[in-house]
């Protein structure tokens, strides 16, 4: 149980932006997870600053979300503080051919504004979950494209408690990875740098790229999206079928029957059954091709 007087603390702090023992299943794709500690959802800059300096300046367990879109919370939950970006910080800004987005901001709405704008670039993210400050951390892509490429500088809010701006050369994307991943900083805000296209043109190609989502991926089941990143030269989803497991099933945890990269809940799935799951293709597809997979979603909590 998280401690009162850090909880009355932060209330103080911060009113109405602070709950106790907050339920993580409202706060992930999956709807999975035990009980955060703490829960701090900031309604501006200020006051994730504060949130993230009171925890660190007190010593306790931080963990920063943004819309749970690749996560899968433990069933015991997350000690400590769990910080939610999200409301408050998602704003969208125009600039010439940049977009401007909080980290907050949905991709998809992101991806919207591009188009509404006449701005090429956020094409391949159409209907992809997930906020631009998670986007960036792990270099969301799809289509043959990544939101790495878009990136002209980001800005930053550090364990200190202090904003820094770093540029697109200092963040090292690769294939589902950046610099990111290995530090604590937070993302803020991130400026992208687009270009001239015909609205209609973007218009149709978001438009495709959606209906091969809707035919390719459950989308009417929650999920965390892809489970594994794709090995080199051949996909997750491919040598997970191959050995045998389209429709494996942990409790209410199954690979899907129609894209065997995802795990879905059916309905009362626990962290516990998709572990199993998760678990159970990795050694299947080392046993039978001799490939180590790498997970793509982040396990929090345990």
């Amino acid at each position: 149980m998280a401690d009162s007087t850090i909880y009355l603390e932060m209330l103080k702090n911060l009113p109405g932006r602070v709950r106790i023992s907050e339920s993580m299943k409202k706060h992930t794709s999956w709807r999975i997870g035990g009980p955060a500690d703490i829960f701090v959802e900031p309604a501006n800059r200020e006051e994730l600053r504060l949130a993230v300096s009171h925890a660190n300046e007190r010593e306790i367990p931080l963990t920063i979300i943004g819309a749970g879109t690749n996560i899968l919370v433990s069933d015991e939950g997350i000690r400590g503080v769990v910080v939610k970006v999200g409301r408050g910080l998602d704003r969208i800004f125009l600039d010439d051919n940049m977009i401007i987005a909080e980290s907050g901001a949905s991709l998809s709405r992101v991806a919207a504004v591009a188009r509404d704008a006449g701005l090429g670039g956020f094409e391949f993210s159409a209907g992809i979950p997930g906020n631009i400050g998670g986007a960036v951390v792990m270099n969301a892509g799809a289509n043959g494209f990544s939101i790495g490429a878009r990136v002209k500088e980001i800005l930053l809010l550090n364990q200190a408690g202090c904003f820094l701006k770093k540029t697109k050369d200092e963040m090292n994307f690769g294939y589902r990875s950046s610099a990111l991943q290995n530090d604590f900083s937070i993302v803020i805000e991130a400026v992208f740098s687009c270009f001239q296209r015909d609205k209609e043109t973007i218009k149709q190609e978001m438009e495709v790229f959606i209906k091969r989502r809707k035919e390719t991926q459950p989308l009417h089941y929650p999920s965390a999206g892809s489970i594994f990143k794709n090995p080199p030269g051949d996909t997750a989803g491919r040598l997970i079928e191959a050995a045998g497991l389209k429709g494996e099933r942990v409790g209410d945890a199954q690979i899907s029957t129609l894209h065997a990269n995802f795990i879905i809940n059916l309905g009362a799935a626990s962290a516990r059954d998709i572990m199993m799951l998760v678990e159970k293709a990795r050694k299947s597809v080392l046993e039978f091709f001799g490939i180590e997979l790498k997970p793509e979603v982040k396990v929090v909590g345990y």
